[in-house]
């Protein structure tokens, strides 16, 4: 067994420093468009003090909500070459749409259902980028995104919600010059 992880190990070690060797950056270079569609789980986590409470002191409320929905979006970008293999990418996305949850309250003295909706998310980002093939590129993505808010119901309209992505993808280039990427991210908002 250790022996068969040594070989794998040492091809791993050989294969990681021959692949960049192949991989040009400026295949990927150059401004681009897109459309884009993901899939995002939302969750809210929140809290509320009821300073007027039945009890001799406060009432509080706290829970989690969420929900998974589909966006779709526009891209715009720029992949500048910095080396043979790697490019720093610099881009904006623009989600259309929006994500609603709603909660409603059996409690005959509550004074509204709520509802809480976020839309035209706005993604501001960097990606350095490493091209691995001449058709292939992985990168990790920081970026600034913000959205607006709206609520429905007895509550404080909440302030717009700002908040920093993190993510990591892979771009494919197809024959024509088209691409496909994937990506797996993370935005916490304030």
């Amino acid at each position: 067994m250790n022996k068969l992880i040594k070989i794998v190990s040492v091809l791993a070690v050989l294969t990681g420093f021959s692949t960049p060797l192949m991989a040009d950056s400026s295949d990927f270079a150059g401004a681009y468009i897109g459309i884009t569609g993901s899939a995002i789980g939302v969750e809210l986590d929140g809290k509320h003090v009821n300073a007027g409470g039945t009890d001799a002191g406060e009432d509080t409320t706290t829970g989690v909500i969420g929900r998974v929905a589909a966006i779709a979006g526009a891209e715009i970008g720029y992949a500048l070459p910095v080396s043979d293999t790697m490019l720093i990418d610099f881009g904006a996305i623009y989600y259309a749409g929006e994500a609603k949850i709603t909660t409603t309250n059996d409690d005959s003295s509550a004074t509204a259902d709520v509802t809480f909706e976020v839309s035209d998310l706005l993604t501001a980002y960097i990606a350095p980028t490493f091209a691995v093939s001449d058709t292939a590129s992985i990168y990790l993505k920081v970026g600034y995104v913000e959205a607006e808010t709206k609520t429905t119901g007895d509550v404080t309209q909440p302030s717009d919600v700002t908040g920093t992505l993190i993510g990591i993808g892979s771009r494919s280039l197809l024959g024509n010059g088209m691409f496909i990427r994937t990506e797996a991210g993370m935005i916490d908002f304030d």
